[in-house]
């Protein structure tokens, strides 16, 4: 799941699609020169946003490529080859993330390539790869528009598509006794290719469950105030409020409802308060008890490799296990899969990962992997809520590490 995720994705969608067509003008075919092959360094070009827009999750992804790289080459490299990282920045681009990938693979010569942070970004980048027969595994970037290219490079490094982030809160409700169910929902949602799907899903299938839609609203993506959309919403008395957000809007959700004095009996952000670090500061700590949004990885994972993960993390960064972003975590894992395949094939070309990939479940930190033909991981999230100051997971019971607060306690200021 993302931390802090694109604010302007809605009104920079056409700048996808115009970087998307400069692929297809300005590249010629090629055959995946990157083979892997050889005894040298195993040089893994990304174009990642180190400034702009994405820049703060852009940091978190050249985070967890870094630490990837200094963990594999401290055992030995990858069948023997130390890996080499050779990242660019794309300054949340699209049309610098096409340069930045024709350079790492026609100048550069990279042996592979690992994707950059948001769809606006992966869509064209993951074409270019296309183009010269490179596989493409992504960490970020699972909005529609990238598996509806139907790439058979392209690898989503998640559990699922995200805008399925938000249908285990609607299994969880679901899941419920039915005198424990919400009889109201109220959905307010940023107009977004990311934000709005998570929560119309969720409003779909709560209503087929009987659970009445009481309010809706999508709200412009440079939307300043959301006060007038939360009061229309506490005018409505609501038992569940679903918020299809990102981060910003997710912070002024839950303000404008502690003004108001409205205390749902849950509440569920699809993104911002996945935030460790960030939701607790921006909303207060008090405020934070029992909401609930949605992860991929989570401190105390027995996933694959998790634990290694965080106690290189907190080595090399600082911070506690609570502070890492998933970020960070879904670019370790893009790693991984390369290590695993290498292992099994002993081999480390494009043409044997993509082969590989598409056989087969893959064990990670976010858990087991596995894609459909165009990419599309084939698992499912985690539900996180809020508890005693700290997000845990929570459902399903496989991975709980504490029991859901069914009831929202009051807003703590």
């Amino acid at each position: 799941m993302r931390r802090n995720r694109l604010r302007r994705l809605g009104s920079l969608a056409v700048g996808a699609v115009a970087a998307a067509t400069l692929v297809g003008g300005c590249a010629s075919s090629g055959s995946g020169s990157g083979s892997g092959s050889g005894s040298g360094p195993l040089v893994i070009g990304a174009s990642v946003s180190l400034t702009g827009d994405f820049s703060d999750s852009g940091k978190a992804v050249q985070r967890g490529y870094q630490l990837w790289a200094d963990t594999v080459n401290a055992q030995g490299g990858v069948l023997g080859r130390k890996v080499q990282l050779k990242i660019v920045n794309d300054a949340s681009s699209p049309t610098q993330v096409v340069t930045n990938y024709q350079n790492l693979i026609n100048k550069d010569h990279v042996d592979l390539t690992f994707g950059p942070f948001s769809t606006l970004l992966t869509i064209p980048a993951s074409q270019v790869a296309h183009r010269y027969s490179y596989a493409f595994l992504a960490p970020a970037g699972g909005g529609p528009k990238v598996f509806q290219q139907n790439l058979d490079n392209f690898f989503f490094v998640q559990p699922a598509p995200t805008t399925q982030s938000g249908d285990v809160f609607a299994n969880y409700v679901l899941s419920l006794p039915a005198d424990q169910r919400p009889k109201t929902a109220a959905y307010a949602e940023l107009d977004d290719p990311f934000s709005a799907p998570i929560a119309e899903s969720i409003r779909q299938k709560f209503e087929a469950a009987g659970i009445t839609t009481v309010y809706k609203q999508v709200y412009p993506s440079e939307t300043a105030d959301l006060s007038p959309v939360m009061a229309a919403l506490v005018a409505t008395k609501p038992d569940v409020i679903v918020g299809g957000t990102q981060s910003e809007d997710a912070y002024a959700q839950v303000k404008a409802l502690v003004q108001l004095k409205y205390n749902p009996k849950m509440m569920y952000l699809s993104n911002g308060a996945n935030s460790p670090l960030e939701f607790p500061d921006k909303v207060g700590a008090g405020n934070t008890e029992g909401i609930f949004s949605s992860a991929d990885w989570f401190p105390g994972s027995t996933a694959a490799g998790s634990d290694d993960f965080t106690a290189a993390y907190t080595k090399k960064y600082g911070g506690t296990a609570q502070q890492i972003d998933d970020s960070s975590a879904e670019a370790y894992a893009v790693g991984q899969l390369i290590e695993a395949v290498a292992a099994k094939s002993h081999k480390v070309d494009n043409a044997t990962i993509i082969k590989e990939l598409h056989s087969g479940s893959w064990p990670t930190l976010l858990g087991d992997l596995s894609w459909s033909a165009n990419g599309a991981p084939t698992g499912s999230f985690n539900l996180v809520q809020w508890q005693g100051g700290k997000l845990l997971p929570v459902y399903p019971s496989s991975i709980a590490q504490a029991t859901p607060i069914a009831a929202k306690p009051a807003w703590g200021g």
